[in-house]
């Protein structure tokens, strides 16, 4: 592995857009910042996965941010978050996605194994 690498971001990397508001300059950190979404993209084939994250109004009190997800059997998923603070937005926008994954996986679900779970014996 080379030094550039990054296993926690590299299928990320394969898959993130960049979109209004950011420039190549920030790849580096707005990766970093979206490493955990690796987990929940790793199920699919990277060349069916698309994240698009924009930032709109950069840099003033009502940016926000949008992260965009295009995942194989899912609706397109949504998340934005609106924070002064760059960082904090996109930390915030990236929470949701999570959220949202999670329960469009809840809902594809076999329904056997979900009252399986909720039994208690």
């Amino acid at each position: 592995m080379g030094e550039t690498e990054n296993p926690r971001t590299d299928i990320l990397n394969e898959v993130l857009h960049l979109g209004r508001g950011f420039s190549d300059a920030d790849r580096p950190w707005v990766l970093d910042s979206l490493s955990l979404l690796v987990p929940h993209l790793s199920r699919w084939d990277p060349a069916d996965v698309t994240v698009d994250v924009s930032v709109k109004d950069r840099d003033s009190k009502e940016q926000q941010v949008t992260l965009r997800a295009d995942l194989p059997g899912y609706p397109e998923l949504v998340a934005k978050a609106s924070d002064s603070n760059l960082e904090s937005a996109l930390a915030e926008a990236k929470r949701e996605l999570v959220r949202q994954i999670e329960d469009e996986k809840k809902k594809r679900e076999p329904k056997s194994n979900r009252q399986l779970r909720k039994k208690t014996t």
